[in-house]
């Protein structure tokens, strides 16, 4: 096949092994944006909203959803995490959200990252409906990872921190 890890000789799905791999330190960062108007951003940053704290709420969403990738993601190994952290900046247009996760382990986080960047965005647009539903999730990207066999890894581009 294509040398796919979750593919085997056949083209068939399948879980890597990675029993027997070394365990290293591991990391990844991940980010995305959710454009609104800047009322909205404003409300989320005064606490104005109808659902309370809306950030708390979005960052134990994407803790907790970084902690459940492996059921959420076919394929993806359950992992026992170190840490996880969410954190948010406001933009002229957006809140930019950030998740770093971390482990010492024989796989990767990055799905664990995007799973809580992307879990995050989604809990903020469902705090902020009441008040604008025309809001858009995107630019959900890796934007670093460490450790592993393939080695440390960090995106190039414009909206980079």
């Amino acid at each position: 096949m294509s040398g796919l890890s979750h593919l085997d000789e056949s083209g068939a799905a399948r879980m890597v092994d990675v029993g027997a791999k070394p365990e290293t330190a591991r990391s990844a960062t991940a980010s995305g944006r959710i454009t609104m108007r800047p009322d909205t951003i404003a409300a989320i940053r005064d606490g104005d909203l109808p659902k309370g704290d809306v950030l708390a709420a979005a960052r134990i969403a994407g803790i907790m959803a970084a902690k459940k990738t492996g059921e959420l993601i076919p394929l993806c190994h359950p992992l026992a995490l170190d840490a996880v952290t969410v954190d948010f900046a406001f933009e002229d247009d957006a809140l930019r959200v950030t998740a770093q996760v971390s482990l010492t382990g024989r796989t990767g986080v990055e799905m664990e990252a995007l799973t809580a960047t992307s879990v995050a965005l989604l809990t903020l647009y469902d705090m902020a409906k009441a008040v604008q539903k025309d809001m858009t999730i995107g630019q959900v990207r890796l934007i670093a990872k460490t450790g592993g066999k393939s080695g440390d890894w960090h995106a190039d581009g414009p909206d980079l921190e």
